[in-house]
């Protein structure tokens, strides 16, 4: 898993190339729901990149859906792609309708309305 070097010449951010490498891995199966992660520490040193670097990256990754947190277990896989595209797309309709005027609640209510 995450054999591919990241590119420092590349524009992209360092985290967010480490978020694309593991979402990969997810998608390929690499990494499936319920396994864990290696240690940040060991990933960042295949990766030949600074540990918080990685750790910012799981963070996004969790945010999104993919990873989860727990104390005393370590950080499991508990998304699909599939699962982390739906969590940014309501993440964006959340605050579209903020700037349109619209609660949370109210659009709870809409979406529920949609058949």
């Amino acid at each position: 898993m995450l054999d591919s070097a990241i590119d420092r010449s590349d524009p992209t951010p360092l985290h967010d190339q480490v978020a694309g490498q593991i979402r990969r891995a997810i998608a390929e199966d690499e990494a499936k729901p319920g396994e864990r992660l290696p240690p940040a520490r060991d990933l960042a040193a295949v990766m030949k990149v600074n540990t918080n670097t990685v750790l910012r990256a799981m963070r996004v990754l969790r945010e999104e859906g993919l990873l989860e947190f727990r104390r005393g277990h370590g950080i499991r896989v508990t998304g699909t792609p599939q699962r982390s595209a739906v969590i940014a797309r309501a993440r964006d309709l959340v605050r579209f309708a903020r700037l349109q005027g619209y609660q949370p609640e109210e659009l709870i209510t809409i979406i529920q309305g949609i058949r």
